[in-house]
């Protein structure tokens, strides 16, 4: 539930904040005639990872065991290389964010309304099918979907709340730091999952060694047990883990965790100037507004 609990709040934090930078800039712009197309494109970007959960939870049903093993194997290691390259790219483009997502709202609405539709959907759409893709894989990981999506829920339900109080100016978030951490941690639950995967293929017979165990821990960690069921809920640990997931686990999370961390922990160059607010912007805008603070990196 922990796991899910921050793939809800960190991917839900990124949403509203592309969100609530979007909205802050037509305000600021005096352009409220806009928010329409901006909260269409939202909206459809909600309805669009809704049903790719959907599809990834009833799609399989009625298969053959191999063909589900097999299908929740792929799928699992996609979402692996789905959330690596959600931490790297945040990771980087944090202190970015603000500055890119004006600019390239600026263009769409020189293009027109379709484009500002198209590029909300796109913005807050990709948060949307990163967290549908890595919430399945913790639902079939953990084998049962109540807790995944209470954990992921009230994660999403957080993120909405901190957005909306950065937003009115209540709050200042170091989001860099937040997305440092949490890629931290999210690369160790993406390990977990990777080796789960693995493990999917090794039952399905598509990848060898399913009895070839590198440790047995089922008497110190009993699957039923407190400590049991909070490493596998949060890690994805297996007491009975194979030499494959095991091989597999460390050849991901020890290079990925060096190379996140001599990025995302690097102090890199001032953030660049967003775009220049139209010459039709209102002079009398307060130069105080809270939704300054919606700018990617407070640091």
């Amino acid at each position: 539930m922990l796991a899910n609990f921050l793939i809800g709040l960190r991917e839900g934090l990124e949403a509203a904040l592309v969100v609530g930078i979007l909205v802050a800039y037509l305000v600021r712009t005096d352009r409220r005639a806009l928010l329409r197309q901006v909260w269409f494109g939202v909206g459809l970007a909600a309805g669009v990872s809704i049903g790719v959960g959907a599809l990834l939870t009833l799609g399989p049903q009625g298969l053959s065991f191999e063909a589900q093993e097999i299908i929740g194997g792929v799928l699992s290691i996609a979402a692996v290389g789905l959330i690596t390259w959600m931490i790297f790219w945040m990771g980087k483009t944090a202190r970015y964010l603000k500055g890119n997502l004006e600019n390239a709202l600026e263009n769409a609405i020189a293009v027109g309304k379709g484009a500002i539709i198209a590029m909300a959907l796109l913005a807050v759409g990709r948060e949307g099918l990163e967290t549908a893709l890595f919430l399945w894989a913790g639902i079939t990981s953990a084998g049962s979907s109540l807790a995944p999506i209470a954990g992921a829920s009230l994660g999403i339900a957080t993120a909405v709340a901190l957005g909306w109080l950065i937003f009115k100016g209540a709050v200042r978030l170091n989001l860099r730091v937040f997305f440092q951490w949490t890629g931290v941690f999210l690369i160790i639950v993406a390990g977990g999952v990777l080796a789960y995967g693995i493990h999917d293929l090794q039952e399905a017979g598509v990848l060898p060694g399913l009895d070839n165990l590198a440790f047995d821990a089922s008497a110190a960690v009993p699957p039923g047990s407190v400590h049991g069921t909070i490493l596998k809920g949060v890690f994805n640990f297996s007491a009975q883990t194979t030499v494959l997931q095991a091989v597999a686990w460390f050849a991901y999370v020890v290079p990925v965790m060096w190379l996140f961390v001599r990025m995302a922990f690097h102090s890199g160059p001032p953030a660049p100037r967003s775009s220049q607010v139209p010459s039709q912007a209102p002079s009398q805008v307060p130069a105080t507004e809270p939704q300054r603070d919606l700018a990617a990196a407070d640091a």
